[in-house]
């Protein structure tokens, strides 16, 4: 006749689903630690401004040397100078992947005001709908 089947206890615990988060954390830890590792040494103006309040992890920021060079923080080097062209190329596609990403320009207090302007208006041009300027916050 028919046998009733037995449940066996459940003695083990499952840890598939907590290895895929932990993978995934690793992920998102490898891929931002290179971003926020580098950088460009510019002297920046000094402002009494309020700090940007922003959610998003990942802020492209476009420095401008007292020599006038480009440089952007996403890429291959970030640290070494690169042209208007390329600053347009990729600024478009990473905003084109992502357009919520905010675009800051980081300037030398020693460089123009015109050559600031004409990297806003490249970044515009670029598809950047508004870009921020930083500042020193310790103003004096």
């Amino acid at each position: 006749m028919y046998q009733r089947r037995r449940r066996r206890p459940v003695s083990e615990m499952n840890v598939v689903p907590y290895i895929d988060v932990m993978l995934v954390l690793l992920i998102i830890f490898m891929a931002t630690a290179s971003v926020i590792a580098q950088g460009v040494n510019v002297d920046l103006p000094k402002a009494n401004a309020q700090t940007l309040e922003t959610e998003e992890e990942i802020i492209m920021i476009v420095s401008i040397d007292a020599q006038g060079q480009y440089y952007l923080n996403v890429g291959d080097n970030p640290d070494q100078p690169i042209g208007a062209n390329a600053v347009a190329a990729l600024v478009r596609s990473r905003l084109q992947a992502d357009p919520t990403i905010p675009v800051v320009v980081n300037g030398d207090r020693n460089i123009s005001y015109e050559k600031v302007i004409d990297l806003m208006v490249l970044l515009q041009n670029s598809g950047a709908s508004s870009v921020g300027l930083m500042t020193d916050p310790n103003a004096t």
